[in-house]
């Protein structure tokens, strides 16, 4: 058909020489937008039915298509004056639209808005933002805007329109680039409004209302971006919003200059991560000289990276100095500032070098799908991030060199600040760093922040002013506590205070008999504590025996057995007395002195009956608001949790599965630290209960956690022999450990929780352990893995229960299509959604979708796949579950490269595989490994694809998951074979029969062919 034009950018429109083709009847229509969408690639005949009719199709529904693609033929035909020429082709399993790409106004909308990114990026703006304008044009109202009802071509619509959203972005930085400004205001005001979570387009207004001259409006737009991003997400800007930011607040000139804004990546991100400094700083001068020194002078080329230690005791100051350096300092590293709390002095969480370079390299631009796994790898990654670049980095609270050390830039154009108690010998002899030992403050600026903290007070009588100071050894943090409370007793003479704190220094001196600088902090404490409200003072007590890192109000209110607006009240309190001190949005830190003098002050002023009383209304807080949340996020597993007693203290509400997640994951650490605790402060079944509220909500991709609460979990139920207790941990770590890769230790732990059961008579929990037994032959021998599925389900059966009978269905039928039952299995799927329909099981019904989408793409009905995998990803992320979510991906992934999509599919893929390895679900990993090889492969790409496949079959052969070395070795095949590396071809698919051989799988037969087809017979 020459000269047709298919429009879908707007109503669906098709045009020969100039006139408009009538195209009549919605389903014949719908054939064809389906087939312009799918140009260049098969759309089968299953997906022509389920887009027409969805999951009720008529008995002669495939005959109607037929029908309907005739009727289109012909429509088409008559349009082209002639009978030739057919554009509408039959092949298997369906029909291929077969004309010139730039037929279709979509396809020339891509191909021009990929010319225009080129152009920007080869530093052509103003060639870009034409092409860019022209690609924009074409669009005449939403994509495919008459087929809404059709899912498949309402999800085509979607990504077109992400797509043509892209492009005016782009155009817009196209336009920035050559140095537009004022005229882009009102059109960017527009958009943020239609797209509040779209960072760049914020980025651009703020750049063009700075330009306009208007910085003072540049910057309220940034209050409303994070408003909007913080309410709508729940996520802080990024570094790119931030980074532009602080350059209008810097009022720096190359926000002014034409170049591409800072949002979209045209430079490095500024990390901007300084907290503030404190109030009233005071003295410290030569100090601050001292690092100013160490700093090459401006303009020079530095010969290492400069590393300060400021070392001293606890309480002398060290934070707020290099605080106060780092801000001063900072218009000096022209990259950015970072910054981290390493907590390297708290017995309960100190910070892991790892996790403080996750941190790191996200804050400098890295995808988190891009942050290596291993400590040495993310090292190397920072070095390489950090390489030439003038950054300033501040390590506080360090607490050895090898929490250090991996933080260390290789680069001479950086500077380090670190901040500890110890002297850290090794950083001084093997890292070169400069250390700068901090004393007390001298007298004299002691007194001037107790001047600035309470006033004239200090020179109506310096003498006391002195003698105050000396009380508190001249220690910063000890005279902020004492000004504190002297600012409160405003009648009282100063003189009279520290008489008062006299005493109880000599007390505490007597006691400890040492007279050391801790002895002073203590005795501020003291007179601080003393001095509280009754409430307040033991709210503070009980305080330094929550295990947590830090607590709300809530958690305030079960220690005291208060109710909430007291404990609120108290808690601010506290936190206005420098006792507590403000962590986030309602939650309370304690400094870790405080909390060691808080704790001692529990254990001696409250009865043994009073701290377990206080842990106790704790523990039953935590267990009972876990229990909520989890029924909230999982209704139909209730009756499988412990049943408890409503806490006599309060509890939040939590009204929607999104407010059960929130708080689950909030306090996630300290319910991991409350495990624990329970075992060793008298409350070994808290753990047990814990452990079995919290494993679903661990298992969706909580593994470091699960194992601690599981190995506590154990702990407890061996101390108080509760062996159906021990027996579930068993199971639930095994589980953990098998998706870690540790098959003999979950091998291990399932053969301890059998006997376990056996020895309670506990059917049921044997029945799981077959299930998990299942799981772990499931990518080793299929047969073997569908014996003890088959063995579970009977077992379940006879318990009539239906939830388990449902995920042993589940469990069978996926194991029955990898060995190409596939009729049998979706037999067992039908079975299994029966049952949770009954129930309400959002999770089973979730890995249900899941399976069913795998059985499709294993038949080559790939829409429908897709739609399985759409479904299965909702109710995954409704349930909040992180690696079901991540298997319905990649599952989506794999149905977008049978639809011909690469592209898509390794978006998907590289998404799920950021999770499975986030989490360290090692099967997962191979799986989209796998998956993105196969998706290399399908976008023509068979180097690359190499290099995903060869990745799959390291991870697969680590953890022995065989049916995933079998597709790594033929994928690698595949890419060999394309490559006409025939011999290397030969050798993988060999390993690869040879392994769907021994697993039971169909794919072998479809390798032999291979391999004769290579290699035909004499």
């Amino acid at each position: 058909m020459q000269g047709a034009r298919f429009l879908v950018l707007g109503p669906l429109e098709v045009t020969a020489d100039g006139r408009a083709v009538e195209v009549a009847g919605p389903r014949v229509r719908v054939v064809l937008a389906l087939l312009v969408a799918g140009v260049g690639r098969v759309v089968s005949v299953d997906a022509l039915v389920d887009a027409l009719w969805g999951q009720r199709p008529p008995p002669d529904a495939r005959h109607t298509v037929r029908a309907y693609v005739a009727l289109l033929r012909k429509a088409l035909r008559s349009a082209a004056g002639a009978p030739g020429g057919e554009s509408v082709m039959t092949r298997s399993p369906g029909y291929l639209l077969r004309v010139a790409p730039d037929a279709i106004d979509a396809a020339r909308f891509q191909q021009a808005a990929a010319a225009g990114r080129q152009a920007l990026a080869a530093g052509r703006p103003a060639d870009a933002a034409a092409q860019l304008a022209a690609a924009l044009e074409l669009w005449r109202g939403p994509a495919y805007v008459e087929f809404a009802d059709t899912p498949a071509l309402r999800a085509e619509s979607a990504r077109l329109d992400q797509l043509r959203l892209a492009a005016l972005v782009d155009r817009i930085d196209a336009d920035l680039a050559a140095g537009a400004g004022a005229q882009l205001v009102a059109e960017l005001d527009g958009l943020t409004a239609q797209h509040p979570g779209n960072e760049r387009l914020w980025g651009q207004l703020m750049t063009a209302l700075y330009r306009a001259g208007r910085p003072a409006d540049a910057l309220a737009v940034y209050r409303r971006a994070r408003e909007a991003i913080v309410d709508g997400f729940g996520l802080e800007p990024s570094p790119g919003l931030t980074g532009i930011h602080q350059q209008i607040l810097a009022q720096d000139a190359a926000l002014l200059a034409a170049g591409p804004s800072a949002a979209v990546g045209g430079r490095a991100p500024r990390p901007a991560q300084l907290p503030a400094g404190v109030a009233a700083f005071t003295g410290r001068h030569a100090e601050l000289a001292d690092l100013d020194a160490l700093l090459p002078a401006p303009g020079a080329e530095p010969g290492a990276a400069v590393i300060s230690l400021v070392s001293g005791t606890a309480g002398v100051g060290k934070t707020a100095l290099a605080l106060r350096w780092a801000h001063r300092a900072a218009d000096r590293f022209p990259s950015g500032q970072l910054y981290v709390d390493l907590r390297g002095y708290d017995a309960e969480a100190p910070v892991p070098a790892a996790d403080a370079l996750a941190g790191f390299l996200v804050a400098l631009g890295v995808a988190a799908e891009d942050i290596p796994l291993g400590l040495a790898d993310r090292a190397a990654s920072y070095r390489t991030r950090t390489a030439g670049r003038r950054l300033l980095v501040v390590l506080d609270n360090a607490g050895s060199v090898e929490q250090v050390a991996p933080l260390l830039p290789g680069t001479p154009a950086a500077a380090v600040v670190v901040t500890s108690r110890d002297s850290l010998a090794g950083l001084v002899a093997r890292h070169g760093a400069r250390r700068l030992a901090l004393d007390p403050l001298p007298a004299a600026d002691a007194v001037a922040l107790l001047r600035e903290l309470i006033g004239e007070r200090v020179d109506r009588d310096p003498g006391a002013a002195i003698a105050l100071a000396d009380l508190c050894a001249r220690l910063p943090l000890a005279l902020r506590i004492a000004a504190e409370l002297a600012g409160t007793r405003r009648g009282a003479p100063l003189p009279d205070l520290v008489g008062e704190l006299g005493d109880q220094h000599r007390r505490l001196d007597l006691l400890d008999a040492g007279g050391d600088r801790r002895t002073a902090l203590a005795a501020v404490f003291s007179w601080s504590v003393r001095h509280l409200p009754t409430g307040a003072a033991r709210m503070f007590q009980l305080a330094g025996l929550h295990p947590g890192a830090n607590l709300d109000v809530h958690a305030g209110a079960a220690l005291a057995g208060f109710d909430l607006q007291i404990s609120r009240r108290t808690l601010d309190l506290l936190a206005r007395a420098h006792l507590l001190h403000l962590t986030g949005a309602g939650r309370f830190g304690m400094h870790d002195l405080l909390r060691a003098y808080a704790g001692g002050l529990a254990a001696a002023e409250h009865a043994g009956r009073d701290r377990r009383a206080a842990l106790g209304r704790l523990f039953d807080y935590y267990l009972w608001t876990a229990a909520a949340a989890m029924g909230r996020l999982h209704p139909a597993e209730q009756q499988y949790r412990p049943r408890l007693p409503l806490p006599t203290t309060p509890v939040p509400a939590l009204p929607t599965p999104a407010a059960a997640l929130a708080w689950l994951d909030a306090e996630r650490p300290t319910l991991v630290l409350l495990a624990a605790h329970a075992v060793e402060h008298g409350r070994p079944e808290h753990a047990v209960l814990l452990s079995d509220t919290l494993s679903r909500y661990l298992a969706g991709g909580h593994y470091t956690d699960a194992l601690a609460v599981y190995g506590s979990a154990i702990r407890a139920a061996q101390r108080t022999g509760d062996r159906a207790g021990e027996a579930n941990a068993h199971r639930r770590l095994a589980a953990v450990q098998l998706r870690l890769g540790g098959r003999a230790e979950a091998v291990d732990g399932l053969q301890r929780a059998t006997a376990l059961y056996r020895s309670c008579g506990d059917l049921t929990g044997e029945a799981y352990v077959l299930i998990d037994l299942g799981n772990v032959e499931g990518d080793r021998c299929y047969r073997s893995a569908v014996d003890y599925h088959r063995r579970a389900l009977t077992l379940f059966q006879r318990a009539g229960d239906p939830m388990c009978q449902a995920r042993a269905l589940v469990n069978l039928g996926s194991v029955e299509r990898r060995l190409g039952r596939y009729e049998l299995a979706i037999e067992h799927h039908q079975q299994a959604q029966t049952l949770l329909d009954q129930i309400g099981d959002v999770v089973g019904a979730a890995w249900t979708a899941t399976s069913l989408g795998d059985i499709d793409t294993d038949r080559g009905s790939y829409q429908t796949a897709a739609n399985h995998q759409l479904r299965s990803l909702a109710l995954f992320e409704q349930a909040g579950d992180r690696i079901g979510a991540a298997w319905a991906r990649t599952g989506l992934g794999d149905a977008q490269t049978g639809l011909g999509r690469p592209d898509r599919a390794t978006e998907h893929h590289r998404s799920a595989l950021a999770d499975f390895r986030d989490t360290g679900h090692r099967p997962g990993e191979a799986w989209a490994l796998n998956g993105l090889g196969d998706a290399a492969r399908a976008a023509g790409r068979p180097a690359v694809a190499l290099r995903w496949h060869t990745d799959a079959l390291t991870v697969a052969t680590q953890i022995d998951a065989r049916d995933e070395q079998a597709r790594a070795h033929a994928g690698l095949g595949h890419a060999h074979h394309t490559l006409a590396n025939l011999d290397l071809a030969r050798q993988h698919w060999q390993q690869a029969l040879a392994r769907y051989a021994d697993l039971g799988a169909p794919q072998a037969d479809g390798l032999r062919a291979q391999l004769t087809a290579l290699n035909p017979p004499a």
